[in-house]
């Protein structure tokens, strides 16, 4: 582990992550705590494009399955691994679940079509409109390989389906995306 200072400064995510999973799961609260402030905005990364109508459900529910099971990890190292995991499952829960997948309103999209990138780094609004429109399987596809940079064999892992099932939603998810994005 890293000491103060400068060091600390250094050390890579899964580093400081992996101490803080040791001692939260040894009981420290505020261990969990910090945990869960250091991850939340990557689980909102990764809820907003495949649950984009229930982007605060699926943090929420993806956090929540993140407490508890932390116990359960058993590398503290493959943490950030085991919550894109937790939270892919759930974000596509929470998106099943709710059934949205409505077009946005144009007089809507028109105000936010000058957005390029938001301040925290989220995508464009134009995108997001896009992504949304499509359908929950297509999208969790396509955000795990355009956007997480995951080949084929860990999105079908990460999603539990076959390989072949993963290439083809990814072609019709990359087609519809196009479709809709030239309209």
């Amino acid at each position: 582990m890293c000491g103060q200072g400068e060091d600390a400064s250094r050390a890579e995510p899964w580093e400081t992550a992996a101490a803080l999973v040791r001692a939260a799961q040894g009981g420290d609260a505020l261990a969990m705590d910090e945990l869960l402030v250091l991850v939340t905005p990557y689980v909102t990364r990764l809820c907003r494009p495949i649950a984009p109508h229930d982007a605060a459900d699926a943090v929420q529910e993806s956090l929540l399955a993140v407490f508890k099971g932390l116990r359960g990890l058993r590398d503290p190292v493959a943490f950030y691994a085991w919550v894109r995991t937790v939270t892919v499952r759930e974000a596509v829960r929470v998106a099943r679940r709710t059934g949205a997948e409505e077009p946005a309103d144009p007089a809507g999209l028109a105000r936010l079509g000058g957005l390029r990138a938001d301040a925290d780094g989220d995508l464009p609004a134009d995108v997001r409109d896009v992504l949304a429109r499509l359908p929950v399987r297509h999208r969790a596809v396509l955000v795990l390989r355009e956007l997480e940079g995951l080949d084929e064999a860990a999105v079908a892992d990460l999603l539990g389906v076959p390989q072949g099932t993963v290439k083809s939603r990814l072609h019709r998810a990359r087609s519809s995306f196009r479709k809709a994005w030239s309209r």
